[in-house]
């Protein structure tokens, strides 16, 4: 096998190979690397390969589920794998060390992936492009010096450009959706609760936040929720699952769905004609398929709404890098802090617990209000983002004389204006590349359901799947065409 004919496989093909004894694990690990080496230069997603996940793998210790021997990157922020280097994109955190293994990294490793290395991320993963001070910024792999989307655009990246089939990705607005919105590829976010955050946290944001994977095709990403959906001792609460797996659900299309589709600014950001376009050609082919399909009004004040829970997102920020400044030994300043970051860090001071308490009080009332939409419809339909992606430098975390007003209402609402209220809620959503734009930029379409309904969104996204299909578009900063 050459690299480019390891790069055409999403994470289940590259597994089924492994189980056909087609190619071993360790075979596969150094096509990762030799594809890093390849499409890095250029896209630059990868920030550490780890050698003895490479030439010094132990094939017996992988684990035995449907992913193994499948290169994999763990996203470089939290930390998740005891003993590895976690920086969170960000100076203060150089040479950092993660302390204990989480559950989450306990069941990819259970799923059979091989994790090589970390991929890039912004600091902290505030900021909805991956652009960064310490390690650089993460290229689009549709055209180079436009952004890969944030904070997972590393991940979403490498696997574009055919570095790795499956990536891990974390979500607190719009951060696994976006990258694969703008990069082209699969991105779900799951329901509040269904992925553990365990052993160290109940839930990450007050529940705003969830882990899963960037992928290139919703089949990985339905096994890849069968692996993950499993319920950790201690865990806060469980939600219920269908009795029959998330892989199989994906290949059966669902039944007669009323799907409702909006392309109203929600933040006062106007959608990009060609967008609305994609939309209106895929409620056109959903209700060809059978649906009933309506344009719904969410009547939701957006902008208004994230100036509010800023006050969420951003409470403790402080206490938080002084606790990172104590296990790297780095200061908290302007040398070791992006200037949004800086600010950010100053802003969080100011948060009174009287603030805080009165913010949860306002999310609790805008997810009351906008999960009021799913009693018009079964699933609602967005533009994943308002814009395809956009050249280096728009929304980045370097940025002087930027006021909260300006972090707020432009670097989070230009992004995340359709992708939050789902954070909001807490119920699934999905991001599927069913475009592409005249500038040669890929489109995403958002789905989204109630909480818990992982398998409704799977089902109508493989049959998107096949009737919209993307898996034969290539972008120009792939790994087999670096080679050719």
């Amino acid at each position: 096998m050459n690299v480019a004919e390891y790069a055409s496989h999403d994470a289940l093909g590259l597994a089924d190979l492994v189980a056909r004894k087609t190619v071993s694990p360790r075979e596969l690990a150094a096509l990762a690397r030799r594809a890093v080496e390849l499409a890095n230069p250029a896209v630059n997603a990868v920030v550490e390969l780890y050698p003895d996940r490479i030439d010094d793998l132990d094939e017996k210790g992988l684990g035995t589920g449907p992913f193994r021997g499948v290169p994999f990157l763990i996203k470089d922020v939290f930390g998740h794998e005891a003993g590895r280097r976690i920086e969170l994109g960000s100076r203060l955190c150089r040479g950092m060390v993660v302390e204990a293994d989480t559950h989450l990294a306990e069941l990819f490793r259970a799923s059979g992936l091989n994790i090589i290395g970390r991929s890039a991320a912004p600091e902290y993963s505030m900021s909805g492009t991956t652009e960064g001070a310490l390690y650089g910024n993460a290229s689009n792999p549709w055209r180079q010096g436009y952004s890969a989307g944030g904070s997972t655009g590393g991940g979403m990246a490498a696997v574009i450009a055919g570095m790795v089939p499956i990536a891990h990705g974390s979500d607190i607005a719009g951060s696994i959706r976006i990258p694969a919105s703008w990069c082209g590829g699969v991105g779900l976010k799951p329901s509040r609760g269904r992925v553990s955050f365990g052993p160290s946290l109940d839930e990450n944001g007050f529940g705003l936040a969830m882990n899963f994977v960037q992928a290139k095709s919703v089949r990985d990403a339905a096994a890849m929720l069968d692996c993950l959906a499993a319920p950790q001792p201690g865990d806060p609460f469980r939600i219920p699952r269908p009795a029959e797996s998330y892989a199989v659900l994906a290949g059966r299309p669902p039944a007669r769905l009323r799907i409702g589709w909006s392309l109203e600014p929600m933040m006062g950001v106007d959608v990009d004609p060609e967008v609305a376009a994609a939309i209106g050609r895929t409620a056109a082919l959903l209700a060809d398929l059978g649906h009933e399909v309506e344009e719904v009004k969410a009547d939701f004040d957006g902008a208004a709404a994230v100036r509010r829970f800023a006050d969420i997102w951003f409470f403790g920020f402080d206490l938080r890098l002084a606790g990172y400044a104590k296990r790297s030994g780095h200061t908290v300043g302007p040398d070791t802090l992006e200037p949004v970051i800086q600010q950010v860090h100053d802003y969080s001071k100011s948060i009174t617990p009287e603030r805080f308490l009165t913010a949860m009080g306002a999310l609790n009332a805008a997810r009351r209000h906008l999960g009021r939409i799913f009693t018009r419809c079964d699933v609602w339909m967005t533009p994943t983002t308002a814009r395809v992606a956009e050249p280096f430098g728009r929304y980045n975390l370097g940025r002087t004389g930027v006021t909260m007003e300006n972090i707020v209402g432009e670097l989070l609402a230009v992004p995340c204006q359709f992708t939050v209220p789902h954070n909001l809620m807490g119920n699934p959503a999905i991001s599927l590349p069913l475009a592409m734009h005249s500038s040669g930029l890929p489109i995403g379409v958002q789905l989204a359901t109630v909480p818990a309904d992982e398998h409704v969104l799977l089902g109508l996204a493989g049959a998107l799947e096949q009737a919209m299909p993307w898996r034969e578009r290539v972008p120009p900063l792939h790994v087999s065409k670096v080679t050719s």
